[in-house]
């Protein structure tokens, strides 16, 4: 944006592009429209309709095939957008897995393959599998090269704020690493993202009630997110939302992977329940609902943590806190249990149940939310 005297001014140019932004958002929102229907609720002259139409259908966003029934008269064309006009890839990268989507521009994922494999950037062949699970989904999902935006790389790290490199990653050992590296056979435009924030950002890129939040991510590692007017906030030095290194046990406590000790992350990472059943948290959830003494006496325990944690981030934030992750997948039946729990430590008398809330998105959220991050460039600079 130009500055003159002061005085903020739009150029020519900034309008068109606003236009051309706004109408192809209300075709998105709405799914099918008359050029009429523009005119009149954008308050927009026809020959602007006409030429951003135009241009829409040229870049093959917007399809123009159907018809607007009217009850007298010609029916109108039928304005509604493309979902798979363009693609975005998300990759997230664990300590034994590596999966990959295929997210079309309503945020959907229409391709995925996840793949076991131990973590090891050392190993040529691992770095290879990763370039194959990208091909893998871009195949089946028919990616054109013309059509992919990007490949998003969720990493459980803290990023740079170019997404070129690991500032802090000794959850996997491989701070300072580069994207060049991770991506080395991933032939596309690429960045890496931290894989929280990935989580959060895709459980509130389409539901807006989600407007201020927080997205507690509890698997291998326990991670968060802030989401503050629907986007993302990183704090000063990108180690916004960073729960897992709350102390949350005073006196000693396991030692966590930072080096210290009494972390969240010790106490709430999803191992504290899959222990028991050789790394299976199905199988863990299964005893559970089948009355295992030792399940339950683990489930207790792990939340008792998780309400105080929860209790915290409401006092800090009062806002919506969402339960996600490997863990926060299964949430749906003890929600009752956690909200008492919670409710017993507020001083206020908010209701747990009015603010927490299981995650929607319960496969792959950190793949999909990397992805996003490339759809949402997109659709700011059409």
């Amino acid at each position: 944006m130009e500055r003159r005297m002061g005085t903020d001014k739009i150029s020519a140019n900034e309008i068109k592009a606003k236009n051309r932004q706004n109408i192809y958002q209300y075709i998105r929102e709405r799914g099918s429209v008359s050029k009429q229907e523009i005119v009149v609720d954008m308050q927009l002259s026809l020959p602007t309709v006409t030429a951003n139409l135009d241009y829409l259908k040229k870049q093959g966003l917007i399809d123009t095939s159907g018809k607007i029934k009217h009850t007298g008269g010609r029916n109108a064309t039928a304005f509604s957008y493309i979902k798979n006009a363009r693609t975005a890839i998300g990759v997230d990268i664990t300590a034994n897995h590596i999966t990959a989507v295929a997210v079309d521009l309503s945020g959907e994922i229409v391709s995925m393959e996840r793949r076991r494999i131990q973590f090891n950037l050392e190993d040529d062949l691992y770095l290879r599998e990763i370039g194959e699970v990208v091909e893998c989904v871009k195949r089946d999902a028919q990616i054109a090269d013309t059509n992919l935006l990007g490949v998003g790389i969720s990493v459980q790290s803290l990023i740079s704020n170019d997404g070129e490199y690991i500032e802090y990653g000794k959850a996997l050992n491989f701070t300072r690493r580069r994207r060049e590296e991770i991506a080395a056979y991933v032939p596309y435009r690429s960045r890496l993202v931290h894989d929280s924030y990935a989580a959060g950002y895709r459980e509130t890129w389409t539901n807006h009630k989600f407007q201020n939040a927080f997205y507690i991510s509890l698997s291998n590692s326990v991670g968060g997110s802030v989401i503050i007017d629907d986007a993302i906030y990183e704090g000063n030095t990108h180690k916004g939302g960073e729960i897992g290194h709350l102390e949350v046990v005073s006196e000693g406590g396991e030692l966590c992977y930072c080096g210290r000790r009494g972390c969240f992350d010790t106490v709430c990472r999803a191992g504290k329940l899959t222990d028991y059943t050789e790394g299976s948290l199905e199988e863990f959830f299964h005893l559970l609902e089948n009355g295992d003494e030792t399940a339950r006496s683990l489930w207790d325990t792990y939340l008792d943590h998780l309400s105080r944690a929860i209790h915290n981030v409401r006092m800090l934030f009062d806002g919506m806190v969402i339960l996600g992750g490997y863990v926060g997948a299964y949430m749906g039946k003890y929600l009752d249990d956690i909200y008492r729990r919670v409710d017993e430590r507020n001083p206020f008398g908010d209701r747990a149940k009015d603010y927490l809330v299981e995650c929607q998105y319960k496969v792959e959220a950190s793949a999909a939310g990397a992805a996003l991050f490339y759809i949402d460039e997109f659709l700011e600079n059409i």
